[in-house]
């Protein structure tokens, strides 16, 4: 066996053992991987990715919000840094590779760098972000829209999640200090890489090991409340009701619709509903829902949201109030032509086929996009499944991605 393909599988096995090793840490065993922003499974699997950082020679710190940096200095003093990762909590019930596999790719890339002796003159940093997924405290990409203070401290203090709990609580409960400095200057951040899993089918119909990413779709989400009366089951007439789940649901079953008539790809979906008081014999009063809306297109995201508002207006009357919360909207982004080449020329460097692709995910990208150059990977997801327990990618795909992304940050840090 050649020294070339020994490293190469020692990745792979590196790759295997982080995986399955920050898996073990969910709310949930046995049924997917549950580990929310600030949970206890959070600060357990942050303190393993620090570990891991510090056995690679990285120098680690954790920002303000709870985004994890492991540093490698360059020799050129005050430089911009070459970012690489992704996030690490889950969706409730989820799979082991949505966010763990980006934030290994960065591990394994400054391990790269150290066992190759490697001396950059742009610092490289290894990144482990926070609450990508929007599970806990709705909106999504806080880590992200943190750093870069496109959610302001004060927004991100003011977050709280369904029980009522704000992100300063929940961060002092498992030991983090909010008031570390938070918000990251732009000009620190030379570039940003991203592997993630590909949560589709495309590269595995098509046997593809490598997504080189070249955009990804614009997002909104909106949280929207109606507002009606309880009452007791049994004794209020129905034609006196001002049921909030009742005005709620004629609201989201039109939403299928309304993603069809805006044609373009559109895609609305509602994933979080909380009815009050949850009562099996009380007419709800309340109901608090997402709607997350999602288009190629600038114009067909902005059209969506407009449906969507109209649709929600129309539910108030005849006792029932509606409000709508615009939590986060993102317009479509395309990475950088710059960065996509150097991962196209890396991919045809260690000879593996490769497709140029949209993502029709939200992901951190997206917001570093509009701060630096951006590039990404995605890796075939088995079955296409995501979010779920089956979720699997290979990491012998994973590895080839680390490989691809080395090659790039050696020339993104100039690295000697």
């Amino acid at each position: 066996m050649s020294e070339t393909t020994t490293q190469t599988e020692e990745l792979r096995q590196r790759i295997e053992r982080h995986i399955e090793a920050i898996g073990q840490f969910t709310a949930t065993p046995g049924q997917g991987t549950t580990r929310l922003t600030y949970s206890e499974e959070d600060r357990q699997t942050r303190e393993y990715i620090k570990a891991q950082m510090r056995e690679y020679g990285l120098e680690v710190r954790e920002d303000g919000f709870g985004n994890i940096f492991g540093k490698m200095e360059g020799s050129i003093e005050g430089a911009p840094s070459v970012l690489i990762g992704s996030h690490f909590d889950s969706v409730p019930n989820g799979g082991s590779y949505d966010g763990p596999a980006g934030v290994v790719a960065g591990l394994e890339v400054a391990r790269m760098f150290r066992d190759h002796g490697l001396k950059p003159k742009y610092p490289l940093e290894a990144v482990a972000m926070i609450e990508e997924e929007g599970a806990r405290y709705a909106g999504g990409l806080m880590g992200s829209r943190s750093m870069l203070g496109v959610l302001s401290a004060e927004q991100f203090a003011a977050l709280t999640d369904k029980d009522g709990v704000t992100t300063i609580e929940a961060m002092t409960a498992i030991g983090l200090d909010p008031s570390l400095p938070g918000q990251r200057e732009p000009g620190s951040i030379k570039a940003f890489l991203e592997l993630h899993i590909e949560q589709g089918p495309l590269l595995e119909e098509e046997g593809i090991p490598i997504g080189v990413v070249e955009a990804i779709v614009g997002l909104a989400q909106f949280q929207i409340t109606v507002r009606g009366s309880a009452g007791h089951a049994g004794t209020t007439p129905m034609e006196r009701r001002a049921d909030a789940l009742v005005a709620a649901s004629k609201i989201i079953a039109r939403l299928p619709d309304t993603a069809a008539e805006q044609g373009g790809g559109t895609v609305v979906t509602t994933g979080r509903l909380h009815v009050f008081p949850n009562g099996a014999n009380v007419i709800p009063d309340k109901v608090v829902f997402t709607v997350d809306m999602r288009a190629g297109r600038e114009e067909d995201v902005i059209g969506v949201m407009k449906r969507v508002e109209e649709l929600a207006n129309a539910a108030a009357g005849r006792g029932i109030e509606v409000e709508i919360e615009h939590q986060l909207y993102v317009k479509p982004k395309r990475m950088s032509d710059k960065v996509r080449g150097l991962l196209e020329e890396g991919t045809k460097g260690i000879g593996a086929p490769y497709l140029l692709m949209n993502s029709g995910a939200g992901h951190d990208a997206m917001i570093f996009s509009d701060f630096t150059d951006v590039g990404m990977l995605f890796v075939p997801s088995r079955g296409g499944l995501s979010h779920c327990p089956e979720e699997w990618s290979d990491a012998v795909d994973i590895a080839r991605a680390v490989e691809i992304f080395y090659e790039a940050a050696k020339q993104l840090t100039e690295a000697e």
